[in-house]
This record gives C-alpha cells, structure tokens and sequence, in this order.
C-alpha cells in the first residue's frame, strides 16, 4: 500500500489532510509528540470523521497508525524513506522544529531510493512549503542538496476546513464541517489525491482564502470577544457585527478583484458562502479559539494587516481592517499566552511601538494612525 507521512496528528490532521489520504487508499503514518493520541492510533488503526450537519454524517477513517517524533527518530526516517508524500499541518511557527528530522529522512531517502516524494506544508502561511523547503535545506550539505533538490517537489498549497475545538477527549474521532478546499500549485503530473485541486498558479487561491475565510473568521472572533460573545454563529447574529464582517470583507474583496481581476458577482458569492459556513450553529465553534495567536496574526503578511496594506498600496479603504486591527490588540483572553504577551507589549510600549515590533508597521503610516484612532475609541 502506498504511504504518506503527516505531522500534526491534531484535530486538523486527522480531520482534513489525512482522512483524504485515506480515502485515497494510502496508509497514514501521523507524527507527532503527543503521547496518547498516538499509542491510540497504534492501537485502534481507524477513527471517524463526523460532520456539523442536521445529518450527522460520519466517514471511518482506516489504515492509520502513528510515531512519536521524539521517540521514535529512526522509525520517522524510515517512514519517510518509503513515503509518497510527506505533509504537515502543525502552524507556521513549528516547521521549523521539524526541519531537522525531515532533513534526516529525505537524506536517508536519496541515500537509498530514486523515488519521487511531494512535500506539502499544509497551513494557513502563504508559502509555507517555500518555508519549509528554506528549514529544511539549512541542515543539508551541498551534495545532499543537489539530490533533494532533483528527486522531491516542494508544493505550495491553500487549505480551508473549520476544525472547532473538539469535546473528544479519549477518542480519536473528529468533528468538521462538510466544506473544504485543498489547492496545490505544480504544473507536473503527481499522484492523485481525492480532495485535492491542481492549479498552476497558486496566489489568486491562497490569498483569496486568507482574505476571506481567515480574515473574516479573526473579524468574527475579536469583534465577538469584545461584545462578550461565547460562539461565532452567536457572533453573527449580532448585527452590527454581522455588517462589521461585511464591510471588512468588501475591504479584502475590493483588493482581490482589483489585484486578480475576479469577476465581482463571483467574489460576492463566495464572500456569501463563506459567511454561510461561519453561521453553521452545529460546529459551535469558540471566539476564543479563534482568535487565539494574535501575535501571529497581526503578523505584517497574515489575514490583517497585509490586505490593509495591499488595499492601500492600490489607493482603496481599509478603514475596516484598520478597525480589525485594532480589535485584534484588544483581545486578551486570559487563557491564550500570545494574547497575555500582546497586552504586556502594549502596556509596556504602547500600541504605536507594538504595531511596529508585531505588524511591521511605521509610526508614521496612515495604517497605523487609524488603528491607533480606532484602538482608542474601541478601548472607551
């Protein structure tokens, strides 16, 4: 049976990249270093995926097993010397942590087989194979290099799939909801996985998810911890942030079409679709989860602030990623550790000093003097 290697044995992993995997009849080996839920896929070899509908739908997942990256490096690098593909779906911040070991294994596997591998960092990055590809070669030598190089392909991929935080605790089963995308840039022919879309340019993709689902998800999430909202469903039932999300998804929209010269009634239905899995009351899906890791996504090419400044750059408002911002530095959750870190930097530094240490933005950017406007009245 072919294979295929994923780090990232959570909730998104089994959910989303590996089921489809399975389903594709390949054996999945997860890696990751949590303890119990791999002893767990060693021991049951199947979970089922459910979905957030009225149905309830459930898929069994099967030939599945696990490897603890910590434990068990020599097996990890066996695993990936025999593997058709190797993907991940771990956050942006960890690959490259994972670098080193997967530099060992695709060492090993030009070592010994002339076999073609595809490499696909699966998360919400744009590039973030390129990323990964970059960890990866820092631990090669040159001649290592030339064989990686000519014998594994670096993929880039956009991936959406709402994963909530899970009731789940000792099973392996995965809630998700029924809609999702995995679009991979390559212009060569590679095995085919049920699920996946083949495109040869990626970015009009990538970004126009990002813009949409991602930002409008944070939008959703810290408008919604501001008001003192539990769910995101709940959120949007809001109106007034309901017209919030709009208006900033008109925002990234306008950019999109302007910069990818999407038809605007298509951009407008898919804006409406998204908006419509958001509402989907069966995933009860938490604003706090949401809207954990602010440090990240207030990162100077995440879902905030790069459209603010694409849309300025192209001479369009941003007043109401300007107000998203500023949401987004109001968020302090006492039980997500960026968001205490985010407070800290602010009360420390200040929000002008913070936009430039975590956006990327200068002082004197009209951007940030309308955060600034914005964080201010919103604080009050």
């Amino acid at each position: 049976m072919k294979t295929a290697v994923h780090f990232g044995a959570g909730n998104i992993g089994r959910g989303f990249i590996g089921a489809l995997f399975s389903q594709s009849g390949y054996h999945v080996t997860f890696v990751d270093i949590a303890d119990a839920i791999i002893d767990q896929l060693n021991a049951e070899k199947k979970y089922q995926v459910k979905l957030a509908t009225d149905a309830k739908e459930s898929v069994t997942i099967e030939n599945v097993s696990g490897l603890n990256n910590l434990k068990q490096e020599q097996e990890v690098i066996n695993a990936i010397k025999d593997a058709a593909f190797l993907t991940t779906a771990i956050g942006p911040n960890i690959l490259p942590r994972i670098a080193p070991l997967i530099a060992k294994g695709l060492t090993a596997r030009v070592e010994s087989s002339s076999e073609k591998l595809y490499v696909i960092a699966c998360e919400n990055q744009i590039s973030a194979t390129d990323l990964l590809k970059g960890y990866i070669m820092e631990h090669l030598d040159e001649q290592t290099k030339v064989k990686v190089l000519a014998q594994v392909s670096f993929l880039n991929s956009a991936v959406d799939r709402i994963v909530p935080i899970q009731n789940n605790e000792g099973s392996l089963d995965v809630l998700v909801e029924p809609y999702y995308e995995w679009v991979v840039e390559t212009t060569e022919e590679i095995p085919h996985i049920e699920g996946m879309t083949i495109v040869p340019e990626l970015a009009p993709f990538i970004e126009r998810k990002l813009f949409t689902v991602n930002t409008g998800h944070a939008v959703i999430a810290y408008f919604g911890y501001l008001a003192g909202k539990e769910t995101i469903d709940q959120t949007l039932a809001d109106e007034e942030i309901y017209k919030q999300v709009k208006a900033t998804l008109g925002e990234t929209g306008a950019y999109l079409i302007n910069e990818y010269n999407l038809d605007p009634a298509e951009h407008q239905k898919y804006i409406d679709k998204i908006i419509g899995r958001f509402e989907n009351a069966h995933l009860n899906d938490g604003v706090t989860r949401v809207g954990r890791s602010p440090l990240r996504k207030l990162g100077h090419e995440d879902r905030l602030v790069r459209p603010a400044l694409q849309a300025q750059k192209a001479g369009l408002s941003y007043t109401n990623l300007a107000k998203a911002i500023a949401a987004a530095l109001l968020f302090d959750f006492s039980g997500d550790e960026d968001a205490g870190k985010l407070q800290e930097m602010i009360k420390e530094n200040g929000v002008v000093q913070t936009l430039q240490e975590v956006s990327g933005l200068d002082a004197s950017n009209e951007l940030t003097k309308e955060v600034v406007a914005k964080y201010e009245a919103l604080k009050n």
